[in-house]
C-alpha cells in the first residue's frame, strides 16, 4: 500500500530562511546579505531582535541585486533601480484598477436610447 504524503508549501513572503540558508540560496556570502540589509536593499524579518529571517521573495530580490551588482551598478544605483521598479509596478496596478473601474462605470452609466411616448 502506497503511503500518502501531505504536500507542504510555504508562501513566498513567509520569513523562514536563516541568513546562512538565504545566502546559500542566493549564491552570496552572509556578510553580503548584512551589507544589503544595512543599505536598505532587502529588509528581512527580525526575530528575537537580532536574528534575520528571509522569505522566498527576499531570496529572489537578493538574486536580482546580485545580478545588478554583477552588471556594475553601485549599491545606490541598485537601490534606485529597485525603487523605480516598485514605482512602475504600483503605477501599473493603479492603471489596471482605473481601467477596471472605467469599464464597470461605463456599463452602469450606459442606457439604451428610449423613445419619448407622449399621448
Amino acid at each position: 500500500m502506497a503511503e500518502q504524503r501531505a504536500t507542504f508549501s510555504v508562501a513566498s513572503d513567509a520569513p523562514v530562511y536563516a541568513i546562512s540558508v538565504a545566502a546559500e540560496l542566493a549564491g552570496l556570502h552572509p556578510q553580503t546579505l548584512r551589507q544589503y540589509d544595512r543599505a536598505g536593499l532587502v529588509v528581512p524579518t527580525r526575530v528575537g531582535g537580532r536574528n534575520r529571517l528571509y522569505s522566498g521573495h527576499d531570496i529572489a530580490r537578493l538574486r536580482e541585486i546580485a545580478q545588478l551588482s554583477g552588471e556594475g551598478l553601485s549599491l545606490e544605483g541598485i537601490k534606485r533601480v529597485l525603487e523605480l521598479q516598485a514605482e512602475v509596478h504600483e503605477l501599473r496596478r493603479r492603471l489596471e484598477e482605473f481601467r477596471s473601474e472605467a469599464s464597470s462605470r461605463a456599463l452602469v452609466v450606459w442606457q439604451p436610447h428610449r423613445r419619448n411616448r407622449r399621448g
